[in-house]
């Protein structure tokens, strides 16, 4: 709801790609120099790869009024800043696939010429996508290891939940809807109530009930190490791809 899709132009190598822009409303082409010839603001969401061959395309045609966008993984804003010309507003966004549905997760940085006015201008526009927060650039790999892989994490915790309650004798489709409104419920306390997650998970627990011993057993089978370790792993990845 914040830009008219009529004011969008999407480019792409074949059809089948811009198919989903089409159906927005969107315009479409398959000459990326025409994004940047007929945008101010421009995203750049290729495989990492694939990056340095779409910079060399358009960077005779950038110039010092447009304002260029990553979302690409592993490539830095100082990458991003050699491979353009000097005078570049960059900037470095890292999304998560809730964005979908504008519950997403989001960090940016900015590169040596963007300023506040910029800054302001991504925040705004992608805050209708969720929550959108400026950060250093170094916490941006945290950000893929705790949040860009970590849906993936809750996904599976959500599938675990599930598969308890069908073991128990429910229904697996009801079992499915309520592990996920649970996950939603417990999210959005955390939230709005702004408590550490430990206030909230002993407010759920009474002395010998049925959460403190079902906390037990997630904490012999080492849930929160796990967890921990898996946010490790994945930023560790995250950084290892920005080196290759």
């Amino acid at each position: 709801g914040k830009v008219p899709p009529s004011n969008i132009l999407a480019s792409a190598p074949s059809d089948k790609n811009l198919d989903a822009w089409r159906e927005l409303g969107c315009r479409t082409t398959h000459c990326n120099l025409e994004v940047v010839h007929r945008s101010t603001l421009v995203f750049l969401a290729t495989k990492p790869h694939i990056l340095p061959g779409v910079l060399e395309e358009i960077r005779p045609a950038v110039g010092s009024h447009h304002i260029v966008v990553s979302l690409v993984a592993g490539v830095t804003i100082q990458t991003l800043q050699r491979l353009l010309p000097p005078w570049t507003k960059v900037l470095r966004i890292m999304p998560n696939l809730p964005c979908v549905v504008q519950a997403g997760a989001m960090v940016f940085s900015r590169g040596s010429n963007a300023g506040d006015e910029e800054a302001t201008l991504l925040k705004s526009l992608l805050s209708s996508c969720g929550l959108c927060e400026e950060v250093p650039e170094s916490y941006i790999d945290i950000h893929t290891g705790l949040s860009g892989s970590g849906v993936a994490y809750v996904y599976l915790f959500a599938e675990a939940l599930a598969e308890g309650a069908v073991k128990m004798g429910m229904p697996g489709a009801l079992a499915s809807r309520i592990a996920a409104q649970t996950l939603l419920g417990a999210a959005k306390m955390l939230l709005e109530t702004g408590e550490h997650p430990a206030k909230l998970r002993g407010d759920v627990c009474t002395p010998g009930g049925t959460t403190i011993y079902a906390l037990h057993q997630l904490e012999k089978g080492a849930l929160r190490a796990t967890v921990m370790d898996a946010v490790e792993a994945a930023t560790n990845r995250a950084c290892d791809m920005a080196k290759d």
